[in-house]
């Protein structure tokens, strides 16, 4: 793989959570792409193997259950002896289930919640110490637009994805003197298999016009591209915020009632 060692990341070591797939090995391939040294953390070995292996000597997979301190104190603990050192985590891996309230299991809520929310957390919490030895970076916390708006069917995925937003504010304003920036990004609707479903083949906007300005999902390319400049320098006085990338979802409703002559 062509890597521009001259690149927006050049120098800097990254530990990427969910990063077998979808947005998350996205992240990574960028990121090497731009000079970047990356571990890439999943559940899912074969597949982050597979992509670790295809971005050469520069990446490194390790597996990580984001619901387990340990496992998150190993992962830190392999960025630093591998590549020396951490500059950015991506808060990335998530996982969604679909029921009204009435449906949901106690269990069900748990291990959404245990995922998406606990997860980006312990992320933080263990990243920490690497990041002030480092002399600062950036976290960049992974949540949805369902961070910013309820969805009919989603309250666990909903619950967790606004917390990650409110933990992004707290951990800015906890970590700012250690020049270590915190962002959350806020994704629409996009071509992974957290929407499509594991195993499927079929494009996700296949016959399906999203109610939004831009009538198609997103690439997870094109998230990657936010991920990457909250992870660069250019993005040096941002903490704290929401940046969204969701193809006009949020910014109103497209169906404005034209009220009949009278």
């Amino acid at each position: 793989m062509s890597v521009d060692k001259a690149g927006r990341l050049a120098g800097k070591v990254a530990l990427i959570s969910g990063a077998a797939r979808g947005i998350g090995e996205a992240d990574a391939r960028l990121f090497v792409s731009e000079g970047a040294r990356v571990v890439l953390g999943d559940v899912l070995d074969p597949e982050g193997e597979r992509v670790a292996s295809e971005l050469g000597d520069r990446a490194s997979y390790l597996h990580l259950d984001v619901s387990d301190p340990a496992s998150w104190d190993a992962a830190v603990a392999h960025a630093r002896e591998r590549f020396g050192r951490l500059d950015v985590l991506v808060n990335n891996a998530g996982i969604l289930r679909f029921n009204r309230i009435e449906d949901t299991s106690l269990e069900e809520y748990e291990t959404v919640i245990r995922v998406n929310q606990v997860g980006a957390f312990l992320g933080m919490k263990a990243a920490l110490p690497a990041l002030r030895e480092a002399g600062g970076g950036s976290i960049v916390n992974i949540s949805s637009t369902a961070g910013l708006e309820a969805l009919h069917g989603m309250v666990s995925y909903c619950a967790s994805k606004f917390a990650v937003r409110g933990m992004t504010k707290v951990a800015a304003l906890e970590f700012g003197d250690a020049n270590i920036r915190v962002n959350s990004v806020h994704p629409g609707g996009t071509n992974t298999a957290l929407l499509t479903g594991a195993g499927s083949d079929e494009p996700a906007d296949e016959g399906f016009e999203p109610p939004q300005p831009l009538k198609r999902i997103a690439d997870p390319s094109e998230i990657a591209e936010m991920v990457l400049w909250l992870a660069s320098d250019a993005s040096s006085f941002c903490t704290g915020a929401e940046f969204v990338v969701d193809g006009g979802l949020t910014a109103g409703s497209p169906f404005v009632p034209i009220p009949k002559p009278t």
